[in-house]
Protein backbone atom coordinates (compact mmCIF):
# COMPACT_ATOMS: atom_id res chain seq x y z
CA UNK A 1 0.00 0.00 0.00
CA UNK A 2 1.60 3.45 -0.87
CA UNK A 3 1.74 5.92 2.13
CA UNK A 4 2.41 9.77 1.97
CA UNK A 5 5.69 9.88 3.85
CA UNK A 6 5.19 10.30 7.36
CA UNK A 7 7.40 9.70 10.75
CA UNK A 8 7.52 11.14 13.85
CA UNK A 9 10.60 13.84 12.77
CA UNK A 10 8.30 14.64 9.79
CA UNK A 11 4.97 15.29 11.91
CA UNK A 12 4.71 18.88 11.52
CA UNK A 13 3.60 18.66 7.96
CA UNK A 14 0.28 17.59 8.72
CA UNK A 15 -0.86 20.85 9.78
CA UNK A 16 -0.03 23.81 12.07
CA UNK A 17 -2.06 22.66 14.78
CA UNK A 18 0.08 21.26 18.53
CA UNK A 19 -1.04 20.59 21.85
CA UNK A 20 0.50 19.46 25.01
CA UNK A 21 -0.88 15.89 26.84
CA UNK A 22 -2.48 16.14 30.56
CA UNK A 23 0.35 15.05 32.75
CA UNK A 24 2.98 17.02 30.74
CA UNK A 25 0.86 20.36 30.94
CA UNK A 26 0.25 20.05 34.49
CA UNK A 27 4.11 20.52 35.38
CA UNK A 28 3.11 23.75 35.08
CA UNK A 29 0.02 24.44 37.77
CA UNK A 30 0.66 24.99 41.28
CA UNK A 31 3.04 26.31 43.04
CA UNK A 32 6.31 26.10 45.46
CA UNK A 33 5.98 27.90 48.84
CA UNK A 34 8.81 30.21 48.55
CA UNK A 35 9.74 33.92 48.70
CA UNK A 36 10.72 35.38 51.39
CA UNK A 37 12.44 33.51 54.72
CA UNK A 38 9.75 35.70 56.66
CA UNK A 39 6.65 34.30 54.25
CA UNK A 40 8.36 30.91 53.89
CA UNK A 41 8.55 30.74 58.01
CA UNK A 42 5.44 31.60 58.50
CA UNK A 43 3.74 28.95 56.06
CA UNK A 44 2.67 32.00 53.60
CA UNK A 45 0.05 32.80 55.89
CA UNK A 46 0.73 36.33 55.63
CA UNK A 47 -2.50 37.52 52.61
CA UNK A 48 -4.00 39.01 55.83
CA UNK A 49 -1.66 40.04 57.80
CA UNK A 50 0.29 41.93 54.63
CA UNK A 51 3.43 44.02 54.89
CA UNK A 52 5.99 41.05 52.90
CA UNK A 53 6.90 41.53 49.55
CA UNK A 54 6.32 37.70 48.82
CA UNK A 55 2.26 38.55 49.15
CA UNK A 56 2.34 40.26 45.45
CA UNK A 57 2.00 36.90 43.57
CA UNK A 58 -1.03 35.83 45.75
CA UNK A 59 -3.12 38.88 47.64
CA UNK A 60 -1.65 42.10 45.96
CA UNK A 61 -3.06 44.33 48.67
CA UNK A 62 -1.37 43.08 51.38
CA UNK A 63 1.83 45.19 49.71
CA UNK A 64 0.02 48.09 50.80
CA UNK A 65 -0.17 47.91 54.49
CA UNK A 66 4.24 49.01 53.77
CA UNK A 67 4.94 52.29 55.93
CA UNK A 68 8.03 52.41 54.79
CA UNK A 69 10.18 51.39 50.98
CA UNK A 70 12.34 48.18 51.21
CA UNK A 71 14.35 46.17 49.15
CA UNK A 72 15.09 42.65 49.99
CA UNK A 73 16.93 39.47 48.32
CA UNK A 74 16.74 35.71 49.42
CA UNK A 75 18.90 32.89 48.43
CA UNK A 76 18.55 29.26 50.11
CA UNK A 77 19.68 25.65 49.52
CA UNK A 78 17.15 23.07 48.81
CA UNK A 79 17.92 18.95 49.48
CA UNK A 80 16.03 16.22 48.57
CA UNK A 81 15.88 13.21 51.02
CA UNK A 82 16.52 9.95 50.38
CA UNK A 83 17.37 10.47 46.42
CA UNK A 84 20.49 9.48 44.79
CA UNK A 85 22.38 11.92 42.02
CA UNK A 86 21.17 11.02 38.95
CA UNK A 87 22.20 12.48 35.55
CA UNK A 88 24.50 14.72 36.90
CA UNK A 89 21.85 16.47 39.19
CA UNK A 90 22.76 16.57 42.84
CA UNK A 91 19.98 15.81 45.30
CA UNK A 92 21.56 18.96 47.50
CA UNK A 93 21.28 22.41 44.91
CA UNK A 94 21.71 26.14 45.14
CA UNK A 95 18.87 28.67 44.70
CA UNK A 96 18.35 32.20 43.90
CA UNK A 97 14.76 33.05 45.18
CA UNK A 98 13.36 36.51 45.30
CA UNK A 99 14.82 39.91 44.95
CA UNK A 100 12.48 42.82 44.71
CA UNK A 101 11.78 46.48 46.35
CA UNK A 102 8.76 48.58 47.20
CA UNK A 103 8.57 52.44 47.14
CA UNK A 104 6.09 53.43 49.49
CA UNK A 105 4.66 57.38 49.03
CA UNK A 106 2.45 58.69 51.91
CA UNK A 107 -0.77 60.34 50.44
CA UNK A 108 -1.98 61.92 53.95
CA UNK A 109 -1.87 61.46 57.34
CA UNK A 110 -3.73 57.99 57.13
CA UNK A 111 -3.50 56.80 53.37
CA UNK A 112 -0.29 55.55 51.66
CA UNK A 113 0.10 54.35 47.80
CA UNK A 114 2.72 51.94 47.16
CA UNK A 115 4.77 50.50 44.13
CA UNK A 116 6.79 47.35 44.07
CA UNK A 117 8.46 45.13 41.34
CA UNK A 118 9.00 41.61 42.71
CA UNK A 119 11.00 38.39 41.19
CA UNK A 120 10.81 35.21 42.62
CA UNK A 121 11.05 31.40 41.72
CA UNK A 122 7.19 29.65 42.22
CA UNK A 123 8.69 26.57 40.99
CA UNK A 124 11.84 24.65 41.60
CA UNK A 125 11.64 21.77 39.24
CA UNK A 126 14.73 20.38 40.70
CA UNK A 127 13.73 16.52 41.29
CA UNK A 128 15.34 12.87 40.98
CA UNK A 129 12.50 9.93 40.09
CA UNK A 130 12.89 6.55 40.43
CA UNK A 131 11.26 3.71 40.55
CA UNK A 132 11.51 -0.10 39.75
CA UNK A 133 9.13 -2.96 39.88
CA UNK A 134 7.93 -6.05 38.50
CA UNK A 135 5.24 -6.12 34.95
CA UNK A 136 3.46 -9.37 35.17
CA UNK A 137 3.13 -10.04 31.65
CA UNK A 138 3.01 -5.94 30.44
CA UNK A 139 4.96 -3.80 28.45
CA UNK A 140 5.10 -0.81 25.90
CA UNK A 141 5.06 -2.75 22.80
CA UNK A 142 1.93 -4.91 24.24
CA UNK A 143 -0.03 -1.61 24.26
CA UNK A 144 1.57 -0.60 20.76
CA UNK A 145 0.37 -3.64 19.48
CA UNK A 146 -3.28 -4.09 21.38
CA UNK A 147 -3.97 -0.57 19.60
CA UNK A 148 -2.91 -1.74 16.33
CA UNK A 149 -5.59 -4.25 16.37
CA UNK A 150 -8.44 -1.27 17.00
CA UNK A 151 -7.43 -0.35 13.44
CA UNK A 152 -8.87 2.91 13.18
CA UNK A 153 -7.89 6.59 15.37
CA UNK A 154 -11.35 6.97 16.17
CA UNK A 155 -11.56 3.84 18.42
CA UNK A 156 -8.26 5.06 19.94
CA UNK A 157 -5.82 2.52 17.61
CA UNK A 158 -4.54 3.14 14.57
CA UNK A 159 -3.70 0.58 11.38
CA UNK A 160 -0.02 -0.04 10.94
CA UNK A 161 1.81 0.01 7.50
CA UNK A 162 4.80 0.36 6.10
CA UNK A 163 5.12 4.17 3.86
CA UNK A 164 7.21 4.57 1.30
CA UNK A 165 10.15 4.97 3.11
CA UNK A 166 9.93 1.58 4.83
CA UNK A 167 8.95 2.83 8.26
CA UNK A 168 5.89 1.38 9.63
CA UNK A 169 3.83 3.87 10.41
CA UNK A 170 0.00 4.07 12.04
CA UNK A 171 -2.45 5.40 9.67
CA UNK A 172 -6.12 6.54 10.91
CA UNK A 173 -7.32 3.41 9.25
CA UNK A 174 -6.73 0.77 6.48
CA UNK A 175 -7.47 3.18 3.36
CA UNK A 176 -6.08 6.48 5.30
CA UNK A 177 -3.20 8.50 3.85
CA UNK A 178 -3.13 10.37 7.20
CA UNK A 179 -0.81 9.77 10.42
CA UNK A 180 -3.03 8.99 13.25
CA UNK A 181 -2.95 11.14 16.39
CA UNK A 182 -3.05 8.30 18.49
CA UNK A 183 -0.02 7.07 16.92
CA UNK A 184 2.53 8.72 19.29
CA UNK A 185 6.58 8.82 19.25
CA UNK A 186 7.00 6.28 21.64
CA UNK A 187 4.75 4.04 19.32
CA UNK A 188 7.25 5.10 16.15
CA UNK A 189 9.56 3.80 18.04
CA UNK A 190 8.62 0.95 19.55
CA UNK A 191 7.26 -1.04 16.34
CA UNK A 192 10.19 0.13 14.14
CA UNK A 193 12.74 -1.79 16.40
CA UNK A 194 11.13 -4.49 18.21
CA UNK A 195 8.31 -5.63 17.07
CA UNK A 196 9.12 -6.78 13.48
CA UNK A 197 10.38 -10.20 11.94
CA UNK A 198 13.70 -9.15 9.79
CA UNK A 199 13.45 -11.87 7.84
CA UNK A 200 9.78 -11.35 6.91
CA UNK A 201 9.27 -9.92 3.93
CA UNK A 202 5.63 -8.57 4.51
CA UNK A 203 5.74 -6.01 7.27
CA UNK A 204 2.93 -8.05 9.03
CA UNK A 205 1.75 -10.04 11.03
CA UNK A 206 3.56 -7.91 14.20
CA UNK A 207 4.36 -9.53 17.28
CA UNK A 208 4.39 -8.41 21.11
CA UNK A 209 6.97 -9.74 24.04
CA UNK A 210 5.72 -9.54 27.29
CA UNK A 211 7.29 -8.29 30.05
CA UNK A 212 8.86 -8.99 33.69
CA UNK A 213 10.36 -6.03 35.26
CA UNK A 214 11.25 -2.16 34.91
CA UNK A 215 13.43 0.19 36.06
CA UNK A 216 13.15 3.77 35.56
CA UNK A 217 14.87 7.04 37.12
CA UNK A 218 14.28 11.00 35.80
CA UNK A 219 16.26 14.07 36.68
CA UNK A 220 13.85 17.08 36.81
CA UNK A 221 15.65 20.35 36.35
CA UNK A 222 15.00 24.11 35.87
CA UNK A 223 12.18 26.61 36.97
CA UNK A 224 9.61 29.52 36.58
CA UNK A 225 10.67 32.81 37.35
CA UNK A 226 7.84 35.22 38.32
CA UNK A 227 8.44 38.86 37.89
CA UNK A 228 5.60 40.46 39.51
CA UNK A 229 4.57 44.57 38.91
CA UNK A 230 2.40 45.54 41.89
CA UNK A 231 0.34 48.95 42.29
CA UNK A 232 -1.31 49.06 46.14
CA UNK A 233 -2.25 50.68 49.05
CA UNK A 234 -4.94 51.74 52.28
CA UNK A 235 -7.29 54.16 52.80
CA UNK A 236 -7.33 55.24 56.55
CA UNK A 237 -6.04 52.29 57.61
CA UNK A 238 -9.05 50.60 57.16
CA UNK A 239 -9.55 49.15 53.19
CA UNK A 240 -6.50 47.97 51.33
CA UNK A 241 -6.45 47.32 48.27
CA UNK A 242 -4.06 45.90 45.45
CA UNK A 243 -3.21 44.38 41.50
CA UNK A 244 -0.42 42.87 40.47
CA UNK A 245 0.63 42.25 36.67
CA UNK A 246 2.50 38.93 36.41
CA UNK A 247 5.08 38.14 34.27
CA UNK A 248 6.06 34.38 33.87
CA UNK A 249 9.05 32.70 32.71
CA UNK A 250 9.36 28.67 31.84
CA UNK A 251 12.86 26.67 31.98
CA UNK A 252 12.02 23.14 32.52
CA UNK A 253 14.09 20.12 31.55
CA UNK A 254 13.71 16.47 31.94
CA UNK A 255 15.77 13.38 30.82
CA UNK A 256 14.70 10.20 31.90
CA UNK A 257 15.38 6.21 31.05
CA UNK A 258 13.15 3.32 30.99
CA UNK A 259 14.12 -0.27 30.89
CA UNK A 260 11.85 -3.07 30.25
CA UNK A 261 12.84 -6.53 30.54
CA UNK A 262 11.31 -8.35 28.30
CA UNK A 263 10.29 -12.38 27.97
CA UNK A 264 9.19 -14.88 25.50
CA UNK A 265 6.16 -17.53 24.85
CA UNK A 266 8.42 -19.67 27.27
CA UNK A 267 8.87 -16.78 29.32
CA UNK A 268 12.56 -17.08 29.29
CA UNK A 269 14.47 -13.39 29.29
CA UNK A 270 15.01 -11.95 25.48
CA UNK A 271 17.00 -8.99 26.80
CA UNK A 272 15.97 -5.19 27.66
CA UNK A 273 14.30 -2.35 25.42
CA UNK A 274 15.64 1.17 27.06
CA UNK A 275 13.76 4.17 25.90
CA UNK A 276 15.80 7.36 26.83
CA UNK A 277 14.16 10.95 26.57
CA UNK A 278 14.96 13.95 26.66
CA UNK A 279 12.29 17.13 26.95
CA UNK A 280 12.51 20.68 27.44
CA UNK A 281 9.65 23.07 27.74
CA UNK A 282 10.10 27.28 26.87
CA UNK A 283 8.14 30.11 27.19
CA UNK A 284 6.10 32.91 28.99
CA UNK A 285 2.51 33.51 30.33
CA UNK A 286 1.00 36.53 32.29
CA UNK A 287 -1.91 36.95 34.74
CA UNK A 288 -3.57 39.08 36.54
CA UNK A 289 -3.97 39.10 40.37
CA UNK A 290 -6.45 41.41 42.66
CA UNK A 291 -6.84 41.67 46.19
CA UNK A 292 -8.63 43.32 49.01
CA UNK A 293 -8.22 43.21 53.17
CA UNK A 294 -10.63 44.95 55.30
CA UNK A 295 -10.63 46.08 58.66
CA UNK A 296 -14.25 45.39 60.14
CA UNK A 297 -13.85 47.16 63.21
CA UNK A 298 -11.86 50.38 63.77
CA UNK A 299 -10.90 49.69 66.97
CA UNK A 300 -9.81 45.92 65.88
CA UNK A 301 -6.48 44.87 64.37
CA UNK A 302 -8.57 42.06 63.06
CA UNK A 303 -8.14 41.38 58.76
CA UNK A 304 -10.09 39.93 56.53
CA UNK A 305 -8.62 39.76 52.95
CA UNK A 306 -9.64 38.26 49.38
CA UNK A 307 -8.10 37.76 46.11
CA UNK A 308 -8.20 36.53 42.83
CA UNK A 309 -6.01 35.46 40.05
CA UNK A 310 -6.94 35.08 36.68
CA UNK A 311 -5.35 32.07 34.69
CA UNK A 312 -2.07 32.58 32.89
CA UNK A 313 -2.04 32.84 29.49
CA UNK A 314 1.09 30.44 28.65
CA UNK A 315 2.78 30.63 24.82
CA UNK A 316 5.40 27.58 25.17
CA UNK A 317 7.32 25.50 22.78
CA UNK A 318 8.47 22.14 23.98
CA UNK A 319 11.50 20.53 22.34
CA UNK A 320 12.40 16.40 22.78
CA UNK A 321 15.39 14.12 22.11
CA UNK A 322 14.19 10.58 22.32
CA UNK A 323 16.33 7.18 21.59
CA UNK A 324 15.02 3.58 21.90
CA UNK A 325 17.65 0.89 22.13
CA UNK A 326 16.40 -2.65 21.56
CA UNK A 327 18.97 -5.02 23.58
CA UNK A 328 17.15 -8.89 22.81
CA UNK A 329 17.56 -11.03 19.73
CA UNK A 330 14.03 -9.88 18.54
CA UNK A 331 13.28 -6.98 16.73
CA UNK A 332 14.35 -5.52 13.69
CA UNK A 333 17.57 -3.82 15.41
CA UNK A 334 19.71 -5.76 13.02
CA UNK A 335 17.70 -3.74 10.05
CA UNK A 336 19.66 -0.36 11.83
CA UNK A 337 16.33 0.57 13.44
CA UNK A 338 18.26 1.62 17.02
CA UNK A 339 17.39 4.89 16.08
CA UNK A 340 16.85 8.62 17.50
CA UNK A 341 13.87 11.38 16.61
CA UNK A 342 13.61 14.67 17.03
CA UNK A 343 10.64 17.19 17.86
CA UNK A 344 9.75 20.71 18.57
CA UNK A 345 6.43 22.59 18.55
CA UNK A 346 4.78 25.38 19.70
CA UNK A 347 1.46 25.42 22.02
CA UNK A 348 -0.57 27.56 24.56
CA UNK A 349 -1.60 26.20 27.76
CA UNK A 350 -4.18 28.46 30.16
CA UNK A 351 -4.07 27.48 33.94
CA UNK A 352 -7.29 28.07 36.10
CA UNK A 353 -8.50 30.93 38.00
CA UNK A 354 -7.40 31.28 41.17
CA UNK A 355 -9.36 32.04 44.43
CA UNK A 356 -8.30 33.27 48.28
CA UNK A 357 -9.43 34.07 51.68
CA UNK A 358 -7.35 35.34 54.34
CA UNK A 359 -7.33 35.88 58.15
CA UNK A 360 -4.89 37.83 60.20
CA UNK A 361 -4.60 38.80 63.82
CA UNK A 362 -2.06 41.04 65.69
CA UNK A 363 -1.53 40.65 70.00
CA UNK A 364 0.26 43.70 70.88
CA UNK A 365 3.44 44.15 69.05
CA UNK A 366 4.39 40.62 69.55
CA UNK A 367 1.89 38.23 68.48
CA UNK A 368 0.59 37.90 64.79
CA UNK A 369 -1.44 34.71 63.55
CA UNK A 370 -2.33 34.45 60.07
CA UNK A 371 -4.67 32.06 58.40
CA UNK A 372 -4.88 31.72 54.45
CA UNK A 373 -7.73 29.40 52.02
CA UNK A 374 -7.07 29.14 48.77
CA UNK A 375 -8.74 27.14 45.71
CA UNK A 376 -7.96 26.38 42.30
CA UNK A 377 -10.06 23.87 40.03
CA UNK A 378 -7.58 22.23 37.85
CA UNK A 379 -10.14 19.89 35.78
CA UNK A 380 -10.55 23.25 34.24
CA UNK A 381 -7.13 23.88 32.66
CA UNK A 382 -7.21 24.52 29.13
CA UNK A 383 -4.94 22.54 27.03
CA UNK A 384 -5.15 24.49 23.42
CA UNK A 385 -3.76 23.95 19.74
CA UNK A 386 -2.79 26.60 17.19
CA UNK A 387 -4.84 26.25 14.39
CA UNK A 388 -2.09 27.90 12.19
CA UNK A 389 -4.32 31.41 11.69
CA UNK A 390 -3.24 34.41 13.19
CA UNK A 391 -5.32 37.47 14.34
CA UNK A 392 -5.18 41.09 13.38
CA UNK A 393 -1.94 41.79 15.72
CA UNK A 394 -0.01 38.97 14.33
CA UNK A 395 -0.59 36.71 17.28
CA UNK A 396 -1.32 32.94 16.90
CA UNK A 397 -4.38 31.61 17.19
CA UNK A 398 -5.16 28.40 19.11
CA UNK A 399 -8.87 26.66 20.21
CA UNK A 400 -9.40 24.13 23.04
CA UNK A 401 -8.04 20.67 22.32
CA UNK A 402 -11.38 18.88 23.33
CA UNK A 403 -10.51 15.17 23.10
CA UNK A 404 -7.24 16.21 25.55
CA UNK A 405 -9.33 18.35 28.01
CA UNK A 406 -11.55 15.73 28.55
CA UNK A 407 -8.95 13.38 29.63
CA UNK A 408 -8.20 16.65 31.87
CA UNK A 409 -11.75 16.85 33.53
CA UNK A 410 -10.92 13.25 33.93
CA UNK A 411 -7.65 13.43 35.75
CA UNK A 412 -7.22 16.26 37.41
CA UNK A 413 -9.11 18.21 40.42
CA UNK A 414 -9.48 20.73 42.67
CA UNK A 415 -7.12 21.37 44.86
CA UNK A 416 -7.40 23.45 47.88
CA UNK A 417 -4.55 25.16 49.68
CA UNK A 418 -4.54 25.86 53.76
CA UNK A 419 -1.91 28.14 54.90
CA UNK A 420 -1.06 28.60 58.97
CA UNK A 421 1.54 30.96 60.36
CA UNK A 422 2.29 32.22 63.88
CA UNK A 423 4.95 34.92 64.62
CA UNK A 424 5.95 35.53 67.95
CA UNK A 425 8.87 38.66 69.06
CA UNK A 426 9.88 38.08 73.05
CA UNK A 427 11.79 41.50 71.63
CA UNK A 428 11.19 44.00 69.30
CA UNK A 429 14.20 42.84 67.23
CA UNK A 430 13.63 39.28 67.42
CA UNK A 431 11.42 37.18 65.61
CA UNK A 432 10.02 33.38 65.83
CA UNK A 433 8.14 31.58 63.15
CA UNK A 434 5.90 28.79 62.58
CA UNK A 435 3.85 27.73 59.82
CA UNK A 436 2.42 25.16 58.55
CA UNK A 437 1.54 24.80 54.79
CA UNK A 438 -1.24 21.69 53.18
CA UNK A 439 -1.92 21.06 49.33
CA UNK A 440 -5.03 18.38 48.75
CA UNK A 441 -4.50 16.11 45.55
CA UNK A 442 -4.57 17.46 41.87
CA UNK A 443 -4.75 14.45 40.79
CA UNK A 444 -7.58 11.45 41.05
CA UNK A 445 -6.66 8.20 42.25
CA UNK A 446 -7.88 6.88 39.36
CA UNK A 447 -6.14 9.16 37.13
CA UNK A 448 -4.15 7.93 33.68
CA UNK A 449 -1.97 9.17 30.47
CA UNK A 450 -4.32 7.85 28.41
CA UNK A 451 -2.21 7.32 24.94
CA UNK A 452 -5.36 6.46 23.11
CA UNK A 453 -6.85 9.61 23.10
CA UNK A 454 -7.40 11.17 19.50
CA UNK A 455 -5.19 14.10 20.24
CA UNK A 456 -1.64 15.73 19.25
CA UNK A 457 -0.82 16.21 22.26
CA UNK A 458 -0.57 11.99 22.00
CA UNK A 459 0.98 12.08 18.58
CA UNK A 460 3.72 13.81 20.15
CA UNK A 461 4.24 11.87 23.14
CA UNK A 462 7.55 10.76 23.34
CA UNK A 463 7.41 9.02 26.86
CA UNK A 464 4.71 7.35 28.65
CA UNK A 465 4.77 7.07 32.36
CA UNK A 466 2.97 8.94 34.85
CA UNK A 467 2.48 9.30 38.31
CA UNK A 468 -0.34 10.58 40.48
CA UNK A 469 0.91 12.36 43.40
CA UNK A 470 -1.18 12.90 46.25
CA UNK A 471 -1.91 15.21 49.04
CA UNK A 472 1.58 17.74 50.19
CA UNK A 473 2.74 18.57 53.60
CA UNK A 474 4.98 21.27 54.13
CA UNK A 475 6.01 22.28 58.19
CA UNK A 476 8.00 25.28 58.55
CA UNK A 477 9.66 27.52 61.04
CA UNK A 478 11.94 30.52 60.99
CA UNK A 479 14.33 33.74 63.10
CA UNK A 480 14.12 37.14 62.28
CA UNK A 481 16.38 39.97 63.65
CA UNK A 482 16.03 43.62 62.98
CA UNK A 483 19.17 45.82 63.74
CA UNK A 484 18.59 49.55 62.53
CA UNK A 485 17.60 49.55 59.07
CA UNK A 486 18.54 46.09 58.42
CA UNK A 487 16.36 42.74 58.34
CA UNK A 488 18.23 39.37 58.45
CA UNK A 489 15.26 36.22 57.90
CA UNK A 490 16.38 32.77 57.84
CA UNK A 491 13.95 30.04 57.59
CA UNK A 492 13.37 26.21 57.13
CA UNK A 493 10.79 24.15 55.37
CA UNK A 494 10.27 20.27 54.82
CA UNK A 495 7.98 19.47 52.53
CA UNK A 496 6.50 15.62 51.64
CA UNK A 497 4.30 14.42 48.53
CA UNK A 498 3.48 10.82 47.99
CA UNK A 499 2.40 9.00 44.80
CA UNK A 500 1.91 6.38 42.77
CA UNK A 501 3.88 5.66 39.74
CA UNK A 502 2.92 3.96 36.42
CA UNK A 503 5.13 3.39 33.70
CA UNK A 504 2.39 3.36 31.10
CA UNK A 505 -1.74 3.10 31.70
CA UNK A 506 -3.22 0.25 32.88
CA UNK A 507 -5.82 -0.62 30.41
CA UNK A 508 -6.57 -0.36 27.17
CA UNK A 509 -9.59 -0.57 24.99
CA UNK A 510 -9.16 -2.93 21.45
CA UNK A 511 -11.91 -5.58 19.38
CA UNK A 512 -12.26 -8.89 20.67
CA UNK A 513 -12.40 -11.86 18.49
CA UNK A 514 -16.35 -11.02 17.60
CA UNK A 515 -15.30 -7.18 17.21
CA UNK A 516 -16.66 -5.55 19.96
CA UNK A 517 -15.07 -3.12 22.10
CA UNK A 518 -13.28 -4.37 25.01
CA UNK A 519 -11.15 -3.63 28.03
CA UNK A 520 -7.95 -5.51 28.54
CA UNK A 521 -5.61 -4.76 31.50
CA UNK A 522 -1.76 -3.99 30.45
CA UNK A 523 -1.29 -4.36 34.28
CA UNK A 524 2.12 -3.10 35.94
CA UNK A 525 2.02 -2.56 40.03
CA UNK A 526 1.94 0.87 41.28
CA UNK A 527 5.37 1.96 42.79
CA UNK A 528 4.92 3.75 45.63
CA UNK A 529 7.09 6.84 44.89
CA UNK A 530 8.08 10.40 47.52
CA UNK A 531 9.14 13.43 46.95
CA UNK A 532 10.91 14.36 50.16
CA UNK A 533 12.52 18.34 50.46
CA UNK A 534 14.45 20.07 52.86
CA UNK A 535 15.16 24.25 52.39
CA UNK A 536 16.61 26.44 53.94
CA UNK A 537 16.43 30.00 52.99
CA UNK A 538 17.99 33.50 54.44
CA UNK A 539 16.66 36.98 53.28
CA UNK A 540 18.46 40.29 53.99
CA UNK A 541 16.26 43.29 53.74
CA UNK A 542 17.07 47.19 53.92
CA UNK A 543 14.19 49.73 54.92
CA UNK A 544 14.65 53.09 53.94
Amino acid sequence: MKKIVLTMMMASVITGAYAQDTYESARLLGNDLNGTARYVGMGGALEALGADISTTSTNPAAVGMFRHSIISGSIGVVSQQEANTYDGLSKTNFSFDQLGFVYSMQTNSTSFLNLSFNYHKSRNFDQILSAANTLRGSSINKMVYMKDGLNSDQQGGYCLDENNDGDVIGWEDATSDYRALTFSQVDYLTVNTLMQDPNDPDPKPFYYYDGNQFAFDRAHRGWISDFDINVSGNINNRIYLGATLGIHSVNYNGFSQYTEQLVNVKNENIGTVEIADERKITGSGVDLKLGAIFRPLEESPFRLGVFLSTPTWYDLETKNHTEIYNRTSEGTHSRGRNADGYDSYEFKFYTPWKFGLSLGHTIGNYLALGATYEYTDNSAADIRELTGTYDEYDNKNSESDKAMNANVEKTLKGVSTVKLGLEFKPDPMLAVRFGYNYVSPMYNKNGMRDMQINSYGVMYSSTTDYTNWKDTHRITCGLGYKTGNVNIDLAYQYSVTNGDFYPFQSTIDHLDGNYNLTTTYNYSTPTSVNFKRHQVLLTVGCTF
